[in-house]
């Protein structure tokens, strides 16, 4: 007897109602969605989250030391000698602090940026950070000693296991600072283990950038032990990374706002050490308020504009130039190692595990140090500016040499390219970039934006042709799909195939389409052809998706703070910054918030700004998810057939209540 067939699913239209919407409240929605919070390859985020607040305390002025345990048990605790987390009762909550910090989101000290805040640079942001530690651990207990006092309290899956004791401290006790032992829960990570070599890293980046402060590292599993204590602070720690020899001294120096500064806030700036070398892999280090910024970001984007202006200023001063050689950014770049370390009042990151600095103030701030003290530098050791010169010069004349090595190799094959293309001047494959915009008001405005060295705008109109379905040899009867082939200098083929990617002219070809339900309904079109009809780009690394901002927030002049022009990508940035602007002090309503309706009605300067720039644009790689091809073609099909309207619709119906849509 044949089976019967399973039913999809019992659920029905009228089964959403009231009782069907979930409120997760406290650590839920952590232990919900632990991907949003933290990184789940290895608890190595969520023992830096406390590592971090030690830092803050010292970063603050108080504290000496950070002992660090790796126990046998696989737990992690962190001690440090700051002034202790408060452990009375909170005049609101009427709950102890301590408990509120790690069991509470967005509950913290480093809301109140303000003069007199308790910490006015730091790391931690949102007051998520040891939250997040106590959710995702199966236990985590606490030590205070503060005030003549010692007070522990513990808990167990983010929950109050022990209630908070107090007693008072006697003999060694009497002192302050905070430990914090917590057993992260393995089902939420990857692997439980605490990968060992990556928090020597963490640790010893944090004795390089708090000088005179010991930093200790203990496993008890292995009997291994560390100490680090960088009286030197980042020059010794980059010479001694580098191992290398350097082309001229060490560049070490410092720039911060001062109370009188009408740009930036009091305090906020940059301290770096620059060095040069000829062989080697270079050693690049950056961070912001003690937090690594392994990505990089604006303010890797400011050292990088101001060493390029000093370097420039100099070789033009000096007449050193050769006829014909253009020096660019990164020749100047190509073979520095640097270590930068930001201090800046109200960073905004990428993520909550904050790999990359977003702020765009940030590039003003470090360039605006940088660059007067650099030229100042070279000038008064004309030696090295001349060896520095000799070094970027040669590195421009080896980029000119290799760029026409390709032009050559393309040039029995030059098609006629698209008359409402407007190309780029550089002749250079992996910096040239192609924009394929959506609309033609849009594309005059990035024509206008662009840097038309080496960005490349074409325009299309309306929407591009569902390539799915429609064969190679038919392609080219749609004149959109022609002209983005013929610019991108590249046949249409398949998986299997193995096309000449010799003729491509561009090394990033980017979509870039409103950021509203029609420009998605487009980026997908347009994903649809490469993925269908030029695969070997997508898995070669060279088709993105431009990420234009929704929102544009304008905040008035307070104080001593200038107007600003705060732009955000969706709804979620757009209550972030409003937040943010309220823990300023900035007035409700003193703001006011502009939706783009489409890339159109952007200026150019804005366009530039927000959405070409490299040094501040959000640019989407797009490559092969979770799913295997097989699944994703399937996927694909399902979406993108024009007999398969059925599926979708079922598709959508199981899976609609997982959108969030803006209705």
């Amino acid at each position: 007897m044949a089976a019967a067939p399973r039913p999809r699913s019992t659920r029905t239209a009228a089964d959403y109602g009231e009782a069907s919407i979930r409120v997760l409240k406290g650590l839920e929605p952590v232990k919900q969605r632990p991907g949003m919070y933290t990184r789940t390859d290895s608890p190595l985020h969520v023992v830096q989250e406390v590592i971090d607040n030690a830092s803050d305390e010292i970063l603050a002025g108080f504290g000496t030391r950070i002992d660090v345990v790796v126990h046998a048990d696989g737990s992690v605790s962190v001690e440090d000698d700051g002034r202790g987390i408060p452990v009375g009762l909170h005049p609101e909550e009427k709950a102890p602090v301590v408990e509120i910090v790690y069991t509470r989101l967005h509950a913290g000290g480093k809301f109140d940026k303000r003069a007199g805040g308790a910490y006015s640079f730091s790391g931690g942001l949102h007051g998520v950070g040891v939250s997040v530690t106590n959710a995702l651990s199966q236990r985590l207990d606490v030590t205070v000693w503060r005030e003549g006092k010692v007070s522990t309290i513990g808990f167990a899956g983010g929950d109050v296991r022990e209630p908070l004791a107090s007693r008072s401290a006697k003999g060694e006790d009497k002192r302050t600072g905070t430990r914090v032992r917590a057993w992260p829960d393995p089902k939420y990570f990857d692997t439980a283990l605490i990968p060992v070599d990556e928090l020597e890293r963490l640790l010893r980046s944090k004795a390089v950038l708090l000088p005179g402060t010991e930093v200790t590292l203990t496993v008890e599993k292995t009997g291994r032990a560390h100490r680090w204590r960088y009286d030197g602070g980042l020059q010794q720690y980059l010479l001694a990374t580098l191992g290398a020899d350097t082309l001229l001294p060490p560049f070490e120096a410092e720039g911060y706002a001062g109370a009188d500064d009408e740009t930036f806030a009091e305090g906020e700036g940059a301290r770096w050490v620059l060095v040069w070398s000829e062989e080697g892999t270079p050693v690049r280090e950056s961070y912001v308020n003690l937090i690594p910024t392994t990505a990089g970001g604006t303010h890797e984007a400011g050292l990088r504009e101001g060493m390029f202006n000093a370097v420039r200023s100099f070789i033009d001063a000096h007449s050193l130039l050769p006829k014909g050689v253009k020096l660019l950014p990164e020749d100047v770049f190509a073979r520095a190692s640097f270590v930068l370390t930001a201090k800046v009042l109200d960073p905004q990151f990428q993520g909550q595990i904050k790999e990359r600095l977003n702020s765009r103030d940030a590039l003003r701030l470090v360039a605006s140090f940088v660059k007067p003290q650099l030229e100042i530098w070279l000038n008064q050791h004309p030696d090295y500016g001349r060896k520095l010169a000799d070094l970027a010069i040669r590195q421009a004349q080896a980029r000119a040499r290799a760029s026409q090595k390709v032009e050559k190799k393309k040039g029995s094959a030059v098609a006629v390219l698209p008359g409402k293309l407007t190309d780029c001047e550089s002749t250079d494959i992996a910096r040239n970039e192609l924009f394929l915009v959506e609309g033609d008001s849009a594309g005059g405005s990035a024509k206008m934006g662009r840097d038309k060295e080496f960005q490349a705008i074409l325009p299309l109109r309306g929407k591009v042709l569902n390539t799915w379905e429609v064969e190679r040899d038919r392609l080219f009867a749609n004149a959109e799909v022609h002209d983005i082939a013929v610019a991108i200098g590249v046949d249409p083929h398949g998986a299997e195939d193995a096309p000449d990617l010799s003729n491509l002219r561009y090394g990033k070809i980017c979509i870039l389409a409103d950021a509203d339900v029609d420009g998605s309904h487009i980026q997908v079109l347009l994903l649809t052809l490469f993925f269908r009809h030029f695969p070997k780009l997508m898995d070669a690394g060279h088709v993105y998706v431009a990420r234009p901002p929704l929102f544009r927030v304008d905040v008035p002049a307070a104080g001593k703070r200038p107007a600003r022009r705060i732009y955000c990508l969706d709804d979620a940035e757009l209550d972030a910054t409003l937040e943010k602007l309220a823990d300023e002090g900035v007035r409700e309503g003193a703001w006011s918030i502009a939706r783009f309706k489409g890339l159109g009605e952007m200026s150019a300067e804005q366009l530039w700004e927000t959405t070409m720039n490299p040094d501040t644009r959000r640019l989407l790689p797009i490559t092969q998810g979770t799913l295997a091809i097989e699944q994703t073609r399937s996927t694909m099909t399902m979406l993108m057939g024009r007999a398969e309207a059925q599926s979708r619709r079922a598709w959508l119906e199981e899976h609609g209540n997982e959108a969030e849509a803006d209705v």
